[in-house]
């Protein structure tokens, strides 16, 4: 009998529920705040991740899921794809290569989705996760990042997060 990969699992209800209710809760406070959501691709250019994240780093080195793209192999540009192992590097990408910094205000985005990393699966530890995350991007970001927010700030994110002293 063919079962799942290992490091991976399915999701069930009524498992599912709850992680819609988590992710649909997240939503909403996101859209209290107006951050909006921003969907990438799960296949990214491997580049993008030795490029920002560094190549001697173990997300590069050890545990992205790469290959070779076949159909470009061929070609003279051949290509090293990768399953996303985290979501940031793939927002910055979009940001850049949609420019949405010629929007002239803070965007406020958010990201719920699938990321995959390539190592031994450990108890409760899967090769594939699902992260949300909120991503301000711009200017100005320091505004909108909780890492500045100050407990004065009526606009602090998340609502219940308070700078320690």
């Amino acid at each position: 009998m063919i079962k799942a990969v290992r490091g991976t699992r399915d999701l069930l209800p009524p498992e599912t529920e709850l992680f819609h209710f988590v992710e649909d809760t997240a939503r909403r406070v996101f859209a209290l705040y107006n951050f909006r959501e921003i969907r990438t691709p799960i296949l990214e250019d491997a580049q993008l991740f030795s490029r920002s994240v560094g190549e001697e780093t173990d997300i590069v080195s050890k545990e992205m899921f790469t290959w070779e793209d076949k159909a470009r192999a061929q070609s003279e540009k051949s290509q090293q794809l990768c399953l996303r192992p985290e979501n940031t590097a793939g927002v910055v990408r979009a940001y850049i290569e949609h420019k949405l910094f010629d929007k002239g205000t803070l965007q406020k985005l958010y990201y719920i989705g699938p990321q995959f990393r390539r190592e031994r699966p450990q108890k409760a530890a899967t090769a594939s996760s699902t992260r949300l995350a909120p991503k301000p991007s711009g200017r100005p970001v320091r505004a909108a990042n909780p890492r500045y927010a100050t407990p004065r700030s009526s606009r602090c994110w998340p609502p219940c997060w308070r700078p320690s002293a």
